[in-house]
């Protein structure tokens, strides 16, 4: 059975979940608005087995059906942004992932301001507290932060400087950072490009198993 808050996400995310067979192109106030990042996401899907919801603002759902028709998805992708209204936009697919049980890995790093001294600019662009290790000099060495799409679902983010890599420290921290948005009632959710393979082991040992889903988004470069 699907988790409650994964239902309850999807569902508020996208406009809809589920639905039938099929791809399914919905519509939702909220890719006509600034996401997480103040930066628009107009449009977005996930896939989970024999199901796509595909979300888009709402003056752009007869644009996009109409695309859909007769289309495969390898043909849709490149053609989403401008249907959706930002032709200047890049489509980027990847593995959707979530968890409900974080691997017991011990904590690694300290919740702090993103606004912090020596945080990578990635970081500085979320609003509450991020996740970061750095070494016994301050020295900033891999971070986490947490994308709040809604009151359900939160995306985990996660980097690591290339001299620190190795250590077990993505997934640490991927693991700690899971823990906290299991506390605040929403559950996590990590994705990655199909063929970032470090990312995948980094979620795979935190906890977050590859079950078949993806998801499609439209972004800004």
């Amino acid at each position: 059975m699907l988790d409650r808050r994964l239902f309850l996400h999807l569902a508020t995310w996208l406009g809809q979940w589920p639905a039938g067979p099929g791809l399914h192109v919905v519509r939702s106030y909220r890719r006509a608005r600034p996401a997480w990042d103040g930066r628009l996401r107009p449009a977005v899907a996930v896939r989970a087995p024999g199901c796509t919801v595909l979300s888009v603002p709402p003056d752009r759902v007869d644009a996009v059906r109409a695309l859909v028709r007769g289309r495969s998805v390898a043909e849709l992708l490149p053609r989403l942004p401008a249907a959706v209204g930002v032709p200047e936009f890049i489509t980027h697919a990847g593995v959707f992932r979530w968890c409900t049980a974080p691997e017991p890995l011990p904590d690694v790093g300290d919740w702090i301001p993103p606004t912090s001294c020596g945080l990578p600019a990635w970081l500085r662009l979320f609003d509450r507290e991020v996740l970061v290790v750095r070494d016994a000099g301050g020295r900033y060495l891999a971070g986490a932060g947490i994308k709040r799409h809604d009151a359900f679902g939160h995306e985990l983010a996660v980097g690591t400087v290339p001299a620190a890599r190795g250590r077990g420290l993505a997934r640490r921290l991927v693991a700690q950072a899971a823990r906290r948005v299991l506390d605040d009632g929403a559950v996590p959710t990590y994705l990655h490009s199909v063929d970032n393979h470090a990312s995948a082991r980094v979620a795979e040992a935190a906890g977050f198993p590859d079950q078949g889903w993806s998801s499609v988004r439209v972004v800004p470069r």
